[in-house]
């Protein structure tokens, strides 16, 4: 019998980002709370967002309505890095960076955990970005993502190609 794999890895979902960010331009643009404030939300390149406003708990205001839109639409607020504010002239500026992708000492981390505490005859192999877990028995890769769901990780792991 073909060994069953599945991958585990962390990508975010562009077109639900792009959706939320949306959403939170229309929300601040009509709410009584950020009038006359400036703020604004929009992508800066692809990998990063900028939120602008007059002060810095008004930015900070735009991206706690940032992260609840995000939530909603199922988008761990784990793929984001915010910066602290900071004053750019008469504005201040949060530039949120979306992380994706494990790290190699992240997919170690992964791999020896499965070895560890996972069961026996289950094999992780790291695969650039993404680790490969496979083994004879599906049943013991459901015990082995139930493992890593447990963990507390400061990634977004999800679980794709399960054969």
């Amino acid at each position: 019998m073909a060994d069953s794999s599945f991958d585990i890895v962390s990508k975010l979902d562009r077109q639900e980002v792009d959706n939320a960010l949306g959403q939170t331009a229309r929300e601040i643009s009509t709410r009584f709370d950020f009038k006359g404030t400036g703020a604004t939300i929009e992508w800066q390149g692809d990998d990063a967002i900028e939120i602008t406003a007059s002060a810095d708990d008004r930015a900070s205001a735009v991206l706690d309505v940032f992260r609840g839109k995000l939530v909603k639409r199922d988008v761990s607020l784990k793929v984001l890095d915010p910066t602290e504010p900071r004053a750019s002239g008469q504005q201040s500026k949060i530039t949120v960076a979306l992380k994706e992708g494990i790290t190699s000492e992240d997919a170690k981390k992964i791999s020896k955990l499965i070895r560890d505490e996972g069961p026996k005859g289950v094999k992780a192999q790291i695969q650039g970005d993404e680790l490969r877990v496979s083994s004879k028995k599906r049943d013991d890769l459901q015990a082995v993502q139930q493992l890593v769901k447990g963990q507390d990780y400061e990634f977004a792991v999800q679980f794709t190609n399960y054969r």
